[in-house]
């Protein structure tokens, strides 16, 4: 099949890319940027924790209110609408002169940033087959681990040549670039999009547009998506450790420089952009294969969870630098490997609800954004080890395991107001 026959469904995937990737970077900037400005404006380290936790208020409640809103409104209003407060909430990071303005423009990018994923999901339940769906996941948030690994070095570079303030500005202004690219190109019909083709619409589900304009029944679509959630907070747990307190965790711990301590944060982070694809090409591959839902989600999620524990335990052991590295960038790798198959589950589970049902899940990777930056913090300020919060989040690594094995995608939401049970079909 050629690439002009799969252009518009291509390009709008690599768009939804490109938004994870601006958005991360727009998210994770102030841990690169905090050593710098934490002497600037004069933080200790749990005020910079509680600065990191900001975001996540917002962003954790924010995920099941956009969730329902791109349901209901669609995909192109609603991240159109996060990628213009999205920039205004990090230019205006730039222009912080202390903790409360810091906190509330942290607040204002939780609020963009909120809905946006929850969103995108529910773009991508439009326009992916079941069987590309951990692929399309994957791939998305690969985009969004290689910001991760970017931004340090980025923001590193921009600091020592201008100020850390010029890098949030010039963040802002590509995110409304985006915002605006969206706008024009993307169409929450796929039917509809002046592009598209009978190839790109081939194995596509029937359109859930005009179905979702009904109202979402939450409390059953909670009680089914719970367990998702649950486990979805434990894989926040790790990620959030990883984005807020890796950079600073090079540079005090092992008293690098910003420029040094930034390049080994993106080298951790450059094996999530590898674990992110790898998730999503082998869960899609097991449902392929043996056509079992849950086994592709579920068998994958429990190895990321298992093999993330495993390579995070030898920091108890040794202080080496090298060694420390390598433990670190293989535990995240593994800890990726969640990332694909957890977000296809909504889709599988209710694809006419996907957003709403996408946003609760995710408000458990919002709660441990709230949680985890303060109680690090805190921890880092009692005991002056920069290496304590990765020892202590090993235990929540097994519990996500655990909690995996409830999250069952193979069975389909079944909402009581309809007659019939949905069943699940795959392409």
């Amino acid at each position: 099949m050629t690439l002009v026959k799969k252009q518009a469904s291509r390009l709008v995937l690599l768009t939804i890319c490109l938004m994870y990737l601006i958005f991360y970077v727009d998210r994770v900037n102030l841990s690169t940027a905090a050593p710098i400005m934490q002497k600037d404006l004069g933080l200790t380290a749990t005020q910079l924790g509680i600065a990191f936790s900001a975001f996540a208020y917002p962003y954790a409640f924010f995920q099941i209110a956009g969730g329902w809103l791109g349901d209901r409104i669609g995909p192109r209003v609603t991240l159109s609408l996060c990628g213009v407060l999205v920039a205004a909430s990090t230019i205006w990071t730039g222009l912080v002169g202390g903790l409360l303005a810091l906190f509330l423009s942290r607040l204002a990018l939780g609020i963009g940033e909120g809905p946006s994923f929850p969103t995108a999901t529910r773009a991508l339940s439009n326009w992916m087959r079941p069987d590309q769906r951990g692929f399309a996941q994957g791939i998305t948030h690969a985009f969004a681990r290689f910001g991760n690994a970017a931004t340090p070095p980025l923001i590193a570079a921009i600091i020592v040549t201008f100020s850390w303030r010029v890098s949030f500005y010039a963040l802002g202004i590509v995110s409304l670039i985006w915002a605006a690219l969206w706008w024009f190109y993307f169409r929450d019909d796929p039917r509809t999009h002046p592009g598209i083709t009978a190839e790109d619409l081939e194995g596509l589900p029937p359109s859930t547009v005009a179905a979702t304009r009904k109202a979402v029944p939450w409390i059953p679509l909670l009680k089914r998506i719970m367990p998702v959630t649950l486990t979805d907070f434990c894989y926040g747990w790790i990620l959030w450790l990883y984005l807020n307190w890796l950079p600073s965790f090079f540079l005090h711990q092992y008293r690098l420089d910003i420029r040094k301590s930034a390049l080994f944060a993106a080298g951790v982070f450059f094996a999530g952009v590898v674990g992110d694809t790898v998730g999503g090409i082998l869960s899609d591959r097991i449902l392929r294969k043996t056509g079992d839902v849950g086994k592709a989600r579920v068998s994958v999620i429990v190895l990321g969870f298992l093999g993330s524990f495993c390579f995070m335990l030898p920091i108890v052991f040794s202080h080496d630098l090298t060694v420390v590295s390598i433990c670190l960038s293989l535990a995240f790798f593994f800890a990726e490997l969640i990332v694909a198959p957890i977000w296809a589950i909504p889709m599988d589970i209710t694809p006419e609800y996907s957003g709403s049902a996408s946003g609760f899940m995710n408000f458990g990777f919002g709660m441990a954004g709230i949680i985890s930056p303060v109680v690090f913090g805190y921890a880092i300020d009692l005991t002056g080890r920069w290496d304590v919060p990765f020892i202590g989040s090993l235990g929540v690594l097994l519990v996500g395991a655990l909690l995996a094995l409830r999250c069952k995608p193979g069975q389909r939401f079944v909402d009581v107001r309809d007659n019939r049970a949905p069943i699940l079909k795959i392409a």
